[in-house]
Formats: C-alpha cells, structure tokens, sequence
C-alpha cells in the first residue's frame, strides 16, 4: 500500500514537470533572449545603413524578417502589451489564448518558410471615431495576425530609416515626442520672432502645386 502510494506521487511530479501544456511553453519562452537577439539584429542594420553598406543593410532586414524571435515578440507585443490588443478586426477575433498565440507563431513561421508567398493580407474593418467638430475620422483596424507581421516589418526596416530620417522629423518615431517638437520650436523662436505656417498637405494640394510648376 504504502509502495503504491509513493508511486503514485512520483507519478505526479513527474507529469507536473512535463512541458505539454502550451499555456506553460507560451510562458517559459526566454523574453530577454528574445528581445536581444531582435535588438542585436537592428543594431547591426542601423550601423550598415549609417556606413553605407546597402547590400548589408538590406540581407540584415531580410534575416530579421526571417528571424523566429521577431515573429515572438511581435505576437507578444500585439497580443498582450499593446493598448489595442482587445480591438477585433474583420474577423472578429480580439484575444488569443496562449495556445492560440503558439499556433499563430507557427502559422506566421510558415508564411515565412515559404517566402511569404502564401501569405495574403485579409481586408481591415472602417470604423468611425468621433472628432471634437462633429465630424468622423475614418479608421482601418486590421486582423490581429495581420498587425503582427505589419510590426514584423516595422522592426525590421525602422533602423534602417532612422539612420536617414531627419533630426527635426518627430512623427511617429521611436524616442520622440510633441514635447522634443514644441522644445525644438521654443527654442527657435524665443529670441527673435518669425513666421510659421500650418498646413494640411492633401492630394489636392500636391496636384495645384504639380501644375504652377509646369
């Protein structure tokens, strides 16, 4: 009886141990590793970009694009750190389980394997989002595997174009801020006065400019 009961219990520490269960894999997945070997890579891109090595620059995008932990830390960042992880696209979908990001990890690896050629993008969903005129922005929510590889791409190609943006352009780059914009024109202005124009440039505007230059 007692021989029994002791195998039994050796039984359970041993299934306790045992990795099946995705929830533990998802979770056991080394987020520092993967979050430096990302880094490393965009490190590299940057320094080819800013030495001039194009050929470099442009296989190193190509591996990062290739690479497993940039498809990892996309799905996390999409699927868990993003603000807009709840936010479902055309298909409906707002939330992935653990074993569901797993197999969205696998599915993406895929698409990768084969060049992405099977890959296709599915169609977003407009929404409208009130504005404080009365009016309504329009707003195009993509699937939640779609927003991952569009991060994919972001990761890989954004050193790349930061090694070649312009110190005052602030929009939508990593490290920048309206706050680094309003310093920047602070300081500009606040010794001697000058102009500034604010303009919405629209593809009307670039049409009328395109003519009074012909």
């Amino acid at each position: 009886m007692l021989k029994k009961q002791r195998d039994e219990h050796n039984l359970e520490i041993k299934q306790s141990n045992l990795p099946q269960i995705p929830e533990v894999e998802w979770q056991r997945i080394d987020w520092k590793k993967v979050e430096k070997t990302v880094f490393n890579l965009q490190k590299r891109i940057y320094q080819a970009t800013i030495k001039g090595d194009e050929k470099r620059a442009q296989n190193l995008i190509k591996l990062l694009l290739r690479s497993h932990s940039n498809v990892l830390l996309n799905i996390r960042r999409v699927t868990q750190d993003n603000s807009g992880k709840k936010t479902a696209g055309i298909d409906g979908i707002k939330s992935l389980s653990p074993t569901e990001r797993l197999q969205l990890a696998e599915e993406i690896t895929q698409f990768v394997k084969s060049n992405w050629e099977n890959y296709k993008a599915k169609p977003i969903r407009r929404v409208y989002i009130p504005k404080a005129n009365g009016k309504k922005r329009p707003l195009g929510i993509p699937t939640l595997r779609d927003r991952v590889i569009q991060g994919m791409v972001k990761t890989a190609i954004e050193p790349q174009w930061e090694a070649i943006f312009e110190p005052t352009s602030y929009g939508f780059r990593p490290a920048y801020s309206t706050h680094d914009a309003i310093q920047l024109i602070f300081n500009n202005i606040r010794l001697k006065q000058k102009w500034v124009l604010d303009a919405d440039i629209t593809l009307t505007t670039l049409a009328m400019i395109s003519c009074s230059t012909n």
